[in-house]
């Protein structure tokens, strides 16, 4: 970890009094901060705080080292605000981290639109289907399809993603076509995740519906069950993003229209000491600007 950040910690945990405290304000979990505090101690091969179960107590050498760094830290931020007020330019890196498909789909060509308007700014991205853990692994920022988990992590909302149900015109001609979601009983489906027990829910007259659906494959990527729905698979239920082509070209067809749940939210999340960082902020501004 840079010096600096260290730094921070230590002195977020002496004005808070905790490790719980201090990793709220900085929007970090309490092993992190307690680990990074006990890999500090290691390096600098003296002991800065006490702990017991009740109570956090500086040692002589903490209290000189929280006022040392209190001063560079101090300074740091006087520099850094003086240079940033002479440009309005975002500069820095960016280590984002996308879900596949949607990235594949809309990230190709908006980063280097990105990237054209903001010359100072750099991305690292890591393209995964699974909830990274911002704070754990060292990213700025993450792009989320769905309901967001309760955490310290900023959400903004970005757009909404469209999903639908799909099956190929052969596997209807020798199944049949629901009409309703509770066909899909005697159907294959092909669902999104690792679960058992995977549920679609359903929207239409009366009260909304849940409904476990069962098929021979499932995945946690999208695009291999938009495939495999091509091939005559079973019906899935998509993104309308990752089915666009195959839905303009008949390989698939729309099912159980009327019957969608509400759009998914796509958001940007972040930890909340990125919340300054302009370039965080510039991307998802223009990614914002881009989709709506």
């Amino acid at each position: 970890m840079n010096p600096f950040e260290e730094m921070r910690i230590f002195a977020q945990v002496m004005e808070s009094g905790s490790f719980t405290a201090a990793a709220d304000k900085l929007g970090l979990s309490k092993q992190f901060v307690s680990r990074k505090l006990m890999a500090l101690e290691q390096r600098l091969g003296v002991r800065l705080l006490n702990r017991s179960t009740r109570r956090l107590d500086v040692t002589p050498l903490g209290q000189r080292y929280y006022e040392a760094a209190l001063r560079l830290l101090n300074d740091v931020e006087q520099v850094e605000q003086g240079i940033s007020g002479q440009t309005s330019e975002p500069r820095g890196t960016i280590r984002l981290s996308a879900p596949l498909s949607f990235a594949v789909a809309h990230l190709g060509s908006l980063l280097p639109l990105f990237l054209q308007r903001y010359p100072g700014v750099s991305v690292e991205v890591d393209l995964s289907d699974r909830s990274v853990d911002l704070l754990g692994e060292g990213y700025d920022l993450a792009l989320r399809i769905g309901v967001l988990e309760d955490s310290t992590l900023i959400a903004r909302r970005i757009a909404t993603i469209e999903r639908v149900y799909c099956a190929s015109p052969t596997y209807l001609a020798q199944k049949g076509t629901p009409a309703r979601p509770e066909d899909l009983r005697s159907h294959d489906c092909l669902p999104y995740g690792h679960s058992r027990q995977v549920q679609w829910r359903f929207a239409g007259a009366g009260k909304p519906l849940t409904l476990e659906v069962t098929g021979r494959m499932r995945a946690n990527n999208g695009d291999l069950l938009r495939d495999a729905a091509i091939a005559g698979m079973g019906i899935t239920y998509l993104p309308a993003f990752i089915l666009g082509d195959a839905l303009k070209d008949g390989r698939l067809i729309k099912v159980l229209e009327g019957f969608e749940t509400e759009p998914l939210a796509l958001s940007a999340v972040y930890p909340q000491h990125r919340q300054s960082a302009r370039p965080v902020q510039a991307l998802v501004e223009f990614l914002r600007e881009q989709m709506q």
